[in-house]
């Protein structure tokens, strides 16, 4: 009887590189689609798009621009944190260290400060720009909840991080606004008492604004900003006003429009 050829076994390094890349050149459709689903980092963007929604003027990159400000804040915070501690008795002279006597440290604690700014600003004018480009509309406006609600984490996580570095301007700026806080008609002085820990600011209020500058909300933000994302693929992206073709526009210029 005779009996098929066996097929030679791959080496061991062609095995490893099958085991992680599951796809061949992207030279094709499918191999380029591949290329897109079997990558986590590329997996956020679709594998094909309409060439308006590339434009600068479709969405002036305004979310991109904030999600890059987030990792920016992520990134110099971190090293921030090696030379900072939340307490009373350190927490002005760790800030005036990292002022006058880290290396670099000025330059990170100003990043960190003007990235914050930043990203207020451009979260802004995103949510200007979903609104007044209609982009709320079904089928996005679970999305668009999702957004503004990630816009108001964005003035929490601010908030949060004025404390920090335990001055007077610090001081007074969070005795104010939890003031304000407490003056609401219905668990003013609960959500108050939650944030201070206390009547006043003290050192139980540093350690939870700084508990939730540097873990919580960013936490909480991670991930509603990727689900912000992934809304924004499965609504079909970017929302863009009807495309007029030649044959539509010379139907509309025969017809009295402009076209």
């Amino acid at each position: 009887m005779s009996s098929f050829p066996k097929k030679k076994r791959p080496g061991f390094a062609k095995r490893v590189w099958r085991s992680i890349v599951r796809h061949g050149a992207p030279n094709t459709n499918r191999n380029r689609s591949l290329a897109v689903f079997t990558n986590l980092f590329l997996h956020i963007h679709p594998v094909k798009v309409r060439r308006r929604a590339m434009r600068f003027r479709a969405t002036y990159y305004l979310g991109g621009l904030t999600a890059a400000t987030f990792f920016l804040l992520v990134v110099s915070g971190a090293f921030l944190m090696i030379y900072y501690r939340p307490d009373p008795l350190r927490a002005y002279g760790d800030m005036k260290d990292l002022q006058y006597v880290v290396w670099m440290g000025r330059f990170l604690r100003n990043l960190h400060r003007w990235a914050a700014h930043t990203m207020v600003l451009l979260a802004f004018l995103h949510l200007c720009r979903v609104f007044f480009a209609a982009a709320y509309k079904p089928p996005r406006e679970f999305n668009w909840v999702i957004g503004v609600v990630l816009m108001g984490l964005t003035l929490l996580l601010s908030y949060t991080g004025y404390l920090l570095p335990w001055d007077q301007l610090a001081f007074w700026g969070v005795s104010v606004g939890t003031n304000i806080i407490s003056a609401m008609p219905a668990g003013g002085d609960m959500v108050k008492l939650l944030l201070l820990g206390g009547t006043g600011v003290g050192g139980n209020a540093l350690i939870r604004f700084y508990v939730l500058h540097c873990f919580i909300l960013p936490a909480v933000l991670t991930v509603g900003i990727a689900l912000h994302i992934w809304r924004f693929r499965k609504d079909g992206g970017v929302c863009l006003p009807p495309y007029e073709g030649p044959d539509q526009q010379a139907t509309t210029a025969s017809k009295g429009g402009s076209p």
